[in-house]
């Protein structure tokens, strides 16, 4: 018995002894990707000698003799620091991920193709101007540097995430750089699922003025009553296809129209600034991830030092600040996507009807590489006004007539696209006048720039603004005929029609994703914006002060205020603060009560330590699912954020539209009051259940996690825990320091999925004093100290310095590479 005793303890031993081996050997494997930051390297590529210092946030700062040599250094720190993500994006926008993933990519895939993102790419290398040519050819140089070094040093494949997924990477060229600007169109495009919202919800609520209820016109002038959807189509509706929405998975860029980008940009010209010099403060929002789209890079041109964020495999700085000029943005709202609906030759459904007649599609097949299965090969199909897309693409097959396809008409799919030109000579501008000169190239996907020099703010839509016929049947709101003529698009307006403010009187000036002009169709931007609230809590910090300062913007940039609570929650409890005597401890009355209480005493302060906010938010979802489910039924699920426009007019009774109060299916009418108190017990429910009933201890921060999670291996048992950063925020949907909620009805509603990656205030008397964050940190390998250093400071709404001096930068160096040329 002792020798069978001591058997076990020896094959216990060894086990632990093999486990261990096995851990160190895989850990010394995915350590030889970590970067050795301090080197001197032989590249062929570049002129003269290039020195990149780093740090201590990691912040790259490149100095080279020529400005080629510049972008070669940031490509290849880009590729030492995200190649994975880098691959990744390229990977996503040339439709092959199935060539890695499998089946689980395959829809994405299919529509990436289908809208040829990379081609027009490769077709838009020949019209950037040669400055620009010069420097993405340098960057990718620098790119594929990095990746022979990997090669002829056996440098861990260059990322952890390559021993799992081993797939060849091909040299970087200049069209990659490119298509990556196209793939962030994708993620911020959100007029085409719009304009199918609309159609399918106009089929469900046929009144013109109920739809006007649950999908409301931002304030402002209104318009003309249109045609409901049903009319304009001869055909019967219904679903023609099933197949998977790939908008669902994580490695999908087709995002639900609530995360389709939003920002917060403002300025301050030298009178309204404490200091005499202007302030610009720029927080541009995107889904959250590790690592972060983000990162942070300085690059001293020969016509001086640039620093801001970058997105790894674009060699531009695409905000941030020079020695003379700041530039920030924020998504425009711009309506440049247009669906149509082309009748199919009954008699050749190869053809479809155009003003002239039948004309066939412009055709041609593509293979999609599948691992692990036989390759499909699709064939794509144009018409005149686009590419044709699936049925399951954000439903579309719900309002495709029958005998029909849908089409895309989008400014992203221009063959001459130079935005990449517009994005790097924004960098070599002096002035507010050259910056807006330099946009004028800027195609898609539409931003709204904010500019500022010593002297003048100014802000302007930049991006290709569609020409459209007055007459058009539904002025782009929802999915129109394609063979008709009214329908179709004219070309683009002049850049000229743009909207831009420059210089304005008060001094002060901002964009919120709100809207900003009012004019008339068809000269509008656009039917929906991405903002109807944040914007009064700006135009109140902005206005409580004669001047400002650097430090009045980062409050105003941390704010956490909800205007939305402080306005709605007076509306919808008005009968129910106070309704006679204390119920009985332990009932729903009580709980009410209690809750009723605590929200009676709150500011709107969506902090992540206090109980309301949870209190208030799960009110809200509850109280609109309420008032639409038994009025639109499943599709109830697609308004899967609370928006307060339609709350306000339900609850205000604007013409008419308390009527959704009363639930159809019942005998009695119910009230608004009614509603209201039924949301409370459905949402005090709800808490209960995941929380407990101690509404007192409550925190938001516990719901409202921000959810930086790597798409590819976040989901992954135990590794999970190591690449995954979380972490309790305060803020909200409609706050500030936005905190896009993930909605829904799933079990974490209020999860933080979509918020501000990068955050920068630049203060022009004191450039130096200029700072700047990302969410998580510059490396994108989970071993390294610098994964997530940056995420605490920015979860406390700190920032690092943004400073152009060369010896501050040394000073607290992480490492010195130097890249000299072969041969010297």
């Amino acid at each position: 018995m002792a020798g069978l005793f001591r058997w076990l303890i020896r094959a216990t031993g060894g086990l632990i002894l093999l486990a261990v081996a096995a851990v160190c050997a895989v850990y010394f494997l995915l350590s030889r990707s970590l970067p050795d930051y301090s080197k001197t390297l032989a590249v062929e590529g570049i002129s003269a000698q290039v020195e990149i210092i780093r740090n201590n946030s990691n912040v790259p700062h490149i100095f080279g003799q020529a400005d080629e040599d510049v972008f070669f250094g940031l490509g290849y720190v880009h590729a030492q620091d995200r190649l994975w993500q880098m691959v990744m994006l390229r990977r996503t926008v040339q439709g092959r991920l199935s060539e890695v993933f499998g089946a689980r990519t395959i829809e994405i895939d299919k529509v990436l193709r289908r809208l040829d993102m990379y081609g027009l790419a490769r077709q838009s290398v020949a019209v950037q101007d040669a400055r620009t040519m010069a420097a993405l050819e340098a960057y990718a140089a620098g790119i594929n540097a990095r990746l022979k070094e990997i090669n002829d040093e056996a440098l861990g494949r260059g990322a952890p995430e390559m021993f799992l997924f081993n797939t060849p990477i091909a040299p970087w060229q200049p069209a990659d750089s490119i298509a990556i600007i196209k793939l962030m169109a994708v993620q911020l495009s959100g007029h085409l699922e719009h304009e199918v919202l609309r159609a399918r919800t106009s089929l469900a609520v046929p009144d013109p003025a109920r739809l006007a209820d649950i999908l409301p016109d931002a304030p402002g002038s209104g318009i003309a009553a249109l045609s409901d959807y049903a009319s304009l189509m001869d055909a019967p509706m219904g679903r023609q296809v099933a197949s998977a929405e790939p908008s669902g998975e994580p490695l999908s860029p087709f995002k639900r129209r609530a995360f389709a980008g939003a920002s917060n940009a403002w300025a301050a010209a030298p009178k309204r600034s404490a200091s005499g010099g202007t302030l610009l403060a720029n927080d541009p929002h995107l889904g959250f991830s590790a690592p972060a789209i983000w990162y942070l890079a300085r690059m001293e041109l020969q016509s001086g030092g640039i620093i801001g964020g970058t997105i790894p495999g674009v060699p531009a700085v695409m905000v941030g600040r020079s020695a003379k000029l700041g530039w920030g943005i924020t998504s425009s709202y711009l309506d440049d996507q247009d669906v149509f609906m082309e009748e199919l030759n009954a008699a050749n459904p190869e053809e479809y009807r155009t003003p002239d007649g039948f004309k066939p599609f412009v055709t041609r097949k593509s293979i999609i590489e599948i691992k692990d299965q036989n390759p499909v090969t699709l064939t794509l199909r144009w018409s005149d006004n686009g590419p044709i897309l699936p049925g399951s693409h954000y439903d579309l097959a719900e309002v495709t007539p029958a005998g029909h396809v849908a089409a895309l008409n989008w400014t992203a799919l221009n063959p001459e696209d130079t935005t990449m030109s517009a994005a790097i000579g924004l960098m070599y501008a002096d002035s507010v006048a050259e910056a807006l000169a330099s946009a004028e190239q800027y195609i898609a996907p539409s931003q709204n720039l904010t500019v500022v020099d010593q002297d003048t703010i100014a802000m302007k839509l930049i991006g290709a603004m569609p020409r459209r016929d007055a007459r058009h049947q539904t002025e782009g709101r929802m999915p129109s005929l394609g063979w008709r003529e009214e329908n179709r698009w004219q070309g683009l307006l002049a850049y000229s029609a743009n909207p831009e403010f420059v210089a304005p009187v008060g001094g002060l000036l901002g964009n919120t994703n709100n809207k900003t002009v009012d004019r008339p169709f068809p000269l509008h931007v656009s039917h929906v914006w991405g903002d109807t609230q944040r914007v009064n809590r700006w135009r109140r910090l902005m206005q409580i002060r004669q001047v400002h300062t650097r430090d009045s913007f980062i409050e105003a940039q941390l704010d956490t205020v909800s205007f939305t609570a402080r306005s709605l929650l007076p509306l919808i409890g008005a009968e129910l603060w106070f309704t006679g005597e204390a119920a009985p401890d332990g009932t729903p009355e009580r709980l009410r009560q209690r809750a009723l209480v605590l929200l009676s005493e709150w500011n709107g302060e969506m902090n992540e330590h206090l109980p309301e906010p949870l209190i208030y938010a799960a009110w809200l979802r509850a109280l609109q699912d309420r008032l639409i489910r038994d009025d639109i039924g499943p599709l109830a699920n697609e308004f899967d954020h609370v928006n307060p426009l339609f709350i306000e007019r339900v609850f205000r009774d604007v013409d008419g539209a308390s009527a959704w109060c009363d639930i159809r299916q019942s005998s009695p009418v119910e009230s608004c009051v009614d509603i209201a108190r039924l949301a409370l017990d459905d949402a005090l429910v709800w808490i209960e259940e995941r929380y407990g009933t101690a509404l007192e201890s409550l925190r938001w921060g516990d719901a409202h996690q921000a959810t930086h999670d790597h798409q590819v291996l976040g989901e992954v048992p135990v590794l999970r825990y190591f690449v995954n950063i979380r972490q309790s925020t305060s803020g909200g949907d409609n706050t500030l320091l936005r905190g896009r909620t993930r909605g829904g009805q799933g079990p974490n509603p209020f999860e933080n999925v979509h918020g501000a990656g990068y955050r920068g205030v630049y203060d022009f008397a004191d450039p130096d004093s200029s700072v700047f964050v990302i969410s998580t940190g510059q490396s994108g390998h989970f071993l390294s100290r610098h994964y997530d250093d940056m995420a605490q400071l920015w979860r406390r709404g700190e920032y690092i310095p943004m400073s152009l001096d060369r010896d501050l930068a040394r000073a607290a160096a992480v490492g010195v590479t130097v890249l000299r040329p072969v041969g010297e």
